[in-house]
């Protein structure tokens, strides 16, 4: 795995970290007045935050947070960066392994790129740990304290599960880096063989790595605002065992794309949509808002159990279809449909709930904002012939409102919202529909149990709570919560 730091392209291949100079090393337990990347830590990690950082504690309360560490280590800390009370570290050198750690993890290099903070520790132990955060977090609230918390249910595979890669060039032609960054920082980690990739999106990447150098196609500099090829999007569809391939690009430059395409086809047959995506803009966007097809096909096919949903350049699609079939089945159980039943489906994206839920359901009402993922949707329920599916475009807080207006009758409501959670205002107004149970699908521990609190208060009760780890090897978890009308 390698690292370059877009903002410094040079001709060879940076030090891997800035931190491995020679350095004094300085006892954890010994008094320090400021710590600098100077100074070396002899640490023993206490805990693992909620981003995944191993972390310890000075004698005069400064937090340090070591990448790559787990609970149990004791480790040599280089020191990264300080930013008030806290020091970001990376383990120079590991003293005394965890219990917590496996034996055989699927990654040596995780401590470096730090994308799958859990990767080195035993799969019981991230099911403990998942499970235990997400305890902690209802605990903060008195009114949640009944509500039962299940075991992790886990995906079909624990690596090579991640079906979408969205990856970052740098570097130059003759040298290109594509990969992700390093958290808080420009360094490019480039992802030779990434265990949580689907194998085909490894193979696509190296190609594509092979495709720059052969044709000479320009790198974009961030810096200067130089150069062309900015980033890659590879998806992967398990159902037809077929990949996409996106190019993003500063602007529209058909013949480099072009060729760079038609060389990735030759070298990975199962290659049959490629795309030049043009971003023009300044930021972290990775695409922009025009595609132009270098293939006569336009779309992968996915299934997630009988739903089959086309899947275009943009769309938003769950990443592990193994954790989204999880998720989808247990939101299809609490909701126990009978076939008389109205579902109003918030934050529906291209309806895959909504379409699950639509054989056993009446109606089903899907809200989304985003118009694109709109009529992705309804396009979805056409090709499965699914005919009991509207789908709504616009803000949830306002079309709730006009819901309300008409006297819309809500049997089951579904809210499946963003990482932040639903504004108050949505949870009042879906509270007010009374529905006789809600499902509340959530990607964030924190947001979810704050919301939880919020309906309680709005006379819905919450039952359960089935985690779900759609993610593996990462911090993240999502969880399917059943609550029920007092």
């Amino acid at each position: 795995m390698k690292k370059n730091n877009q903002f410094e392209q040079t001709k060879t291949r940076p030090a891997r970290t800035a931190s491995q100079k020679p350095a004094e090393a300085v006892a954890a337990d010994k008094p320090f007045v400021q710590l600098t990347r100077k100074n070396v830590l002899e640490l023993r990690i206490a805990s693992l935050d909620e981003d995944g950082y191993g972390t310890a504690r000075s004698e005069e309360g400064m937090t340090l947070k070591v990448g790559g560490a787990l609970p149990g280590d004791v480790v040599l800390a280089g020191v990264d960066h300080v930013a008030g009370g806290t020091a970001f570290c990376h383990v120079k050198k590991m003293m005394q392994p965890s219990l917590l750690r496996s034996n055989n993890p699927p990654c040596r290099e995780s401590a470096d790129c730090f994308g799958c903070p859990l990767i080195a520790m035993k799969y019981s132990e991230q099911k403990n740990w998942k499970r235990g955060m997400i305890l902690a977090e209802m605990a903060k609230y008195p009114e949640l304290s009944e509500t039962v918390v299940h075991p992790l249910l886990s995906p079909d595979n624990l690596i090579h599960y991640r079906t979408t890669a969205k990856l970052t060039v740098a570097g130059k032609f003759t040298e290109p880096f594509i990969g992700i960054y390093r958290r808080a920082s420009h360094d490019v980690y480039d992802l030779e063989q990434c265990p949580i990739h689907h194998p085909l999106i490894d193979k696509v990447v190296a190609a594509v790595r092979k495709g720059i150098k052969k044709g000479k196609v320009q790198v974009y500099n961030p810096q200067s605002k130089m150069g062309l090829l900015r980033y890659l999007v590879v998806r992967v569809s398990t159902y037809e065992k077929k990949a996409m391939v996106v190019f993003v690009t500063s602007k529209r430059s058909f013949n480099e794309i072009h060729h760079l395409g038609r060389f990735v086809q030759d070298l990975v047959p199962e290659v049959e949509i490629v795309v030049q995506n043009v971003n023009a803009t300044e930021g972290n966007v990775i695409m922009g808002q025009k595609d132009f097809f270098l293939t006569k096909k336009l779309h992968l096919t996915e299934r997630i159990g009988d739903v089959s949903f086309r899947i275009s350049p943009r769309s938003f699609f769950q990443i592990n279809n193994s954790g989204a079939h999880l998720i989808y089945n247990k939101v299809s159980e609490w909701a126990a449909l009978t076939g008389t039943e109205t579902v109003l489906d918030l934050y529906c994206g291209i309806g895959g709930i909504a379409l699950f839920l639509a054989k056993a359901a009446k109606h089903v009402v899907g809200v989304e904002v985003v118009e694109e993922a709109v009529a992705d949707a309804a396009m979805n329920a056409r090709i499965n012939g699914i005919k009991n599916c509207q789908f709504e475009a616009g803000d949830v807080a306002d079309l709730l409102d006009e819901m309300a207006a008409d006297r819309l009758s809500v049997d089951v409501a579904v809210l499946n919202p963003p990482r932040k959670g639903c504004d108050s205002n949505v949870l009042e107004r879906v509270a007010a529909l009374g529905p006789k149970s809600i499902l509340y699908v959530s990607c964030s521990p924190q947001s979810l149990a704050r919301d939880l609190d919020i309906l309680k208060k709005c006379g819905y009760l919450c039952l359960e709570i089935q985690p779900v780890d759609m993610f593996p090897q990462t911090v993240h978890v999502e969880n399917v919560a059943r609550l029920v009308k007092m």
